[in-house]
């Protein structure tokens, strides 16, 4: 159902997906290990989002901007292969997480009480919950992220105008783009107190604007040729990411550091790209979006049985325990993702295919020449 032809495949930023997964991870687990200091890069690990959507951003527009600017492009395709894409394991995360709350309630066992905001139910199944129509992070938490890519997929056709416009200026497109972002990074954090980069289900939606619009511009560059040396760019954007975030600073130059990693290492051939080229690395890459989401559920579940079995009341574990606490949201990702994401994924794209072929047999039928000599179809 794929509205416009695949272009090849960028490998190498199929495995950055598992990076920006890994770092979340670490982040939303680390407060479970039993030791005293917590890396600065660790504290930071909520910009493995930021990553993600800036990744959005340059892969719809890889995939896409060429079909929209040409007026090729199918909107109801599109959303829906993008619905496809997050809506069934969201759902399944989310179900799985009301069947924890409820069990872990039964069993007495520790967990917040907002787990099951039972009123913002609604809008986590219209994923609209990080559009300040949420109370609360209930549920599985993570999927606020979700509801932002929602926002962003709604409104691609605007993005991919502004875009398309600029397609022959791309340096002035991201030198937009990057201004954008750094004057509304500066512009939030008075205003709301907080950093937008730390906003979840309160302005979630608007925390992946500057994101996306930097990938779709950081596309254009890639579209024209990508940049030389692109290894070496991509090392040094990568270093870059890791200095900025071991030193704590100022989230927005940590943001378009990771830009610069995603344009490096999509300007690779994938024959070029090591590692991040592998089938071990991209295979992991596939899989991320599941180990995103069902981070939160492995968490719940593990932690509260490893402190029954450990009597590690606070739920800070020997690194040992920790480790095996990790290895499980893999080991239960690929489950989801063979089980429930890919399945659903192509049941739903085929849906799409088969109503799309009756559509166009119909289609056929009515423009054929002969269909003047056939008899009335209400004739017995």
């Amino acid at each position: 159902m794929t509205p416009v032809p695949t272009p090849p495949d960028l490998r190498a930023l199929t495995t950055l997906r598992f990076l920006a997964a890994l770092w979340v991870v670490l982040y939303t687990a680390w407060p479970h290990l039993d030791v005293s200091w917590v890396p600065v890069a660790v504290t930071k690990g909520y910009l493995g989002v930021e990553t993600f959507f800036v990744l959005s951003g340059f892969i719809l527009s890889h995939v896409y901007l060429e079909a929209a600017g040409e007026k090729r492009f199918r909107y109801g395709g599109f959303l829906w292969a993008r619905l496809a894409r997050v809506y069934p394991l969201h759902l399944v995360t989310l179900f799985g997480m009301i069947g924890l709350g409820v069990a872990a309630t039964f069993a007495g066992l520790s967990i917040d009480g907002s787990l099951t905001n039972w009123r913002d139910l609604p809008a986590h199944l219209t994923l609209t919950h990080a559009w300040g129509l949420a109370t609360s992070s209930a549920f599985n938490h993570p999927s606020w992220s979700i509801s932002a890519e929602w926002a962003a997929y709604l409104s691609f056709p605007a993005f991919a105008f502004v875009a398309w416009r600029l397609r022959d200026r791309p340096l002035l497109a991201v030198g937009l783009a990057v201004a954008f972002a750094l004057g509304l990074y500066a512009a939030f954090q008075p205003l709301a107190g907080y950093s937008l980069t730390e906003a979840t289900f309160r302005w979630g939606a608007l925390r992946i604007v500057p994101c996306f619009a930097l990938g779709c511009a950081l596309y254009l560059v890639h579209r024209r040729g990508g940049v030389p040396y692109a290894g070496r760019v991509a090392l040094a954007s990568g270093a870059a990411v890791l200095i900025s975030a071991s030193l704590g600073l100022w989230d927005a130059v940590t943001v378009l550091a990771a830009g610069g990693l995603i344009l490096g290492l999509g300007s690779l051939d994938n024959a070029r790209a090591g590692v991040f080229g592998s089938t071990v690395g991209v295979y992991l890459g596939e899989i991320s979006y599941s180990i995103y989401m069902v981070c939160a559920p492995v968490l719940l579940l593990t932690t509260n049985v490893a402190a029954r079995l450990t009597g590690a009341d606070d739920k800070q574990f020997h690194i040992i325990v920790w480790l095996a606490l990790v290895a499980a949201i893999p080991v239960a990702a690929m489950v989801t993702y063979h089980l429930v994401e890919r399945p659903a994924r192509k049941a739903l794209r085929g849906l799409a295919d088969r109503r799309a072929a009756r559509a166009a047999a119909t289609k056929a039928r009515t423009n054929s020449p002969d269909r003047g000599l056939q008899p009335s179809e209400t004739i017995v």
